[in-house]
């Protein structure tokens, strides 16, 4: 089938056939002089699941955002179900029947579930019928939750339940999923898909599934659109494609796949054994100890429970586990965020003193935080400031900010981790995810840390800033910096480690070296099994 065949169905057919239920033609917009969508034309059927493929910063998500009525187009029309529409707004899109789970949450973090899910909604509630209604679409789609939760208080992969819960509860006929699964887990997000291609075909439903995962997509959707620099390059069959075709049309080069090899269990052996030979020689010196740290959080509940372990320098250990076992708190305790009831953290044979604001950050150990809107940068900030947002005194002068420096730092900066901006006075909003990730990593490493925290480094990211990263975080091994990498995507774990530890339950289940790992027992002490 050709790109126009794909878009449109000839002239004959098109009077026979209804109309998609999403028309998009000539769609474009700018913002200043980056061009986010550049005269794009799509179709979306109803009865079919689409993805939309491409880099951080392609103009997948503008495009939706042009849809839902967020982002308002230079040019361009938009039909739905044959009939031209302005959509001005989202109260437009949601009364033409389009629903949009987005990437960034939209929560309000002191409401309970069931609460942030009716936000927005008219009329007398009935919370019952809510916590009934949360509970059902919960069931149906893999996505249990406690209606009464305090947002505040769940993981970033529970809030994106909600997120996707709230959608559907209004019970759109076209909902468009803008990164569904990046803080999912792998059975959570087939069960999520699996459903829906049900109440896709029985409904007649049109779902859009916008996302950077490859194997996410080919098993998910019907049909693939790939967008490159704001205009759609390619358009293909998910049936009659595969990862590295669709690579190479996300990208325009070659890209290695090697986490696709690692999940395989085909890692180069040459290299995973030098891996291990390092290692071993490494370990016998660890600059950080972490040992026996226990802590716990509002209301007694557990977080970290008799936690040890060790990075030597040069080391990458990576920590596996279902989200929501500790992972998050264990980089807390790491960026001084949290306090010890019980335990030590050590740098060089020196404890350091934990909870204490900036305290982990003179002892050597810089961190890549997992949310990065969250706690990582300043949207509103540029990228010279968020450069430089937990340190100026690199470009100051007697205490006071020194323009001309911080400028000439950035630009190096800049330059150095290939950071796509319009230069140092660009607004971080401005800058794709996979950019914005670079700024993080680039302001750690800037820092010449002995211990680097990478904590879902690749969240969100496309299959070239994955690979950028993964690049990166091995040079800093190689030039002797401890890498803690700690990630719920195992393939990452697999491809990158050196060693594996698995957390449950807040404390370290199990150890396997990476020339030995047995993912059956891997999958059985992520479930909290003893093996």
């Amino acid at each position: 089938m050709t790109g126009e065949e794909f878009v449109s169905a000839g002239a004959g057919e098109a009077l026979a056939s209804p109309a998609p239920a999403v028309r998009l033609s000539g769609i474009t917009k700018r913002f200043g002089s980056v061009v986010a969508c550049d005269e794009v034309d799509l179709a979306l059927e109803r009865g079919r699941i689409h993805g939309i493929l491409g880099e951080n910063g392609a103009g997948k998500s503008t495009l939706m955002k042009i849809l839902i009525g967020l982002v308002l187009p230079d040019a361009g029309s938009i039909s739905i179900d044959g009939v031209h529409q302005q959509i001005h707004d989202p109260l437009v899109a949601a009364d033409l029947g389009i629903g949009m789970v987005h990437q960034h949450f939209s929560l309000v973090e002191p409401l309970t579930v069931w609460e942030n899910v009716t936000l927005g909604e008219v009329g007398r509630l009935d919370p019952e019928s809510v916590r009934n209604r949360v509970g059902e679409i919960a069931e149906q789609y893999g996505l249990v939750i406690d209606p009464d939760a305090r947002v505040g208080d769940l993981t970033a992969g529970l809030r994106q339940r909600v997120e996707i819960i709230k959608c559907l509860r209004r019970d759109p006929s076209i909902v468009i999923f803008d990164e569904p699964t990046s803080v999912l887990t792998p059975e959570e997000s087939v069960q999520l898909f699996d459903s829906l291609r049900n109440v896709v075909a029985a409904e007649g439903r049109t779902v859009v599934l916008v996302s950077h995962k490859l194997d996410e997509v080919l098993h998910a959707t019907d049909d693939i659109a790939i967008m490159r620099q704001g205009s759609v390059v390619d358009r293909q069959s998910a049936a009659e494609t595969d990862a590295p075709s669709l690579a190479r049309a996300m990208v325009g080069r070659e890209v290695s796949l090697r986490s696709e090899r690692a999940a395989l269990g085909l890692l180069d052996d040459e290299l995973a054994a030098a891996r291990m030979n390092q290692a071993t020689m490494n370990r016998a010196d660890p600059i950080l100890r972490v040992r026996n740290v226990s802590a716990s959080g509002a209301g007694g509940v557990t977080l970290l429970n008799d936690l040890s372990l060790d990075l030597a320098p040069g080391e990458i250990v990576g920590i596996a586990g279902v989200e929501g076992n500790g992972q998050r708190h264990l980089s807390d305790l790491l960026s001084s965020l949290l306090p010890l009831a019980e335990g030590s953290v050590e740098m060089n044979g020196q404890t350091i003193p934990t909870g204490r604001s900036g305290a982990m950050a003179r002892a050597g150990i810089a961190v890549i935080p997992e949310d990065r809107h969250d706690s990582g940068i300043v949207l509103e900030m540029t990228v010279a400031e968020n450069l430089v947002l937990f340190d100026q005194s690199r470009v100051a002068r007697h205490r006071m900010l020194d323009r001309g420096e911080l400028d000439n730092f950035a630009r190096e900066v800049i330059k150095k981790f290939s950071i796509a901006c319009t230069g140092p006075d660009a607004p971080m909003w401005a800058l794709s995810g996979g950019n914005q990730q670079r700024v993080v990593l680039a302001r750690e490493l800037a820092k010449r840390p002995q211990v680097l925290v990478a904590a879902q480094p690749t969240r969100g990211l496309d299959v070239g800033a994955i690979e950028y990263m993964g690049e990166r975080l091995e040079e800093a091994a190689g030039d002797g910096v401890g890498v803690l990498l700690i990630s719920s995507e195992l393939e990452e774990i697999l491809d990158l480690s050196h060693r594996i530890l698995v957390m449950h339950s807040g404390r370290v289940a199990g150890e396997m070296g990476r020339a030995d790992v047995d993912i059956e027992r891997l999958g059985l002490l992520m479930g909290g099994a003893v093996a």
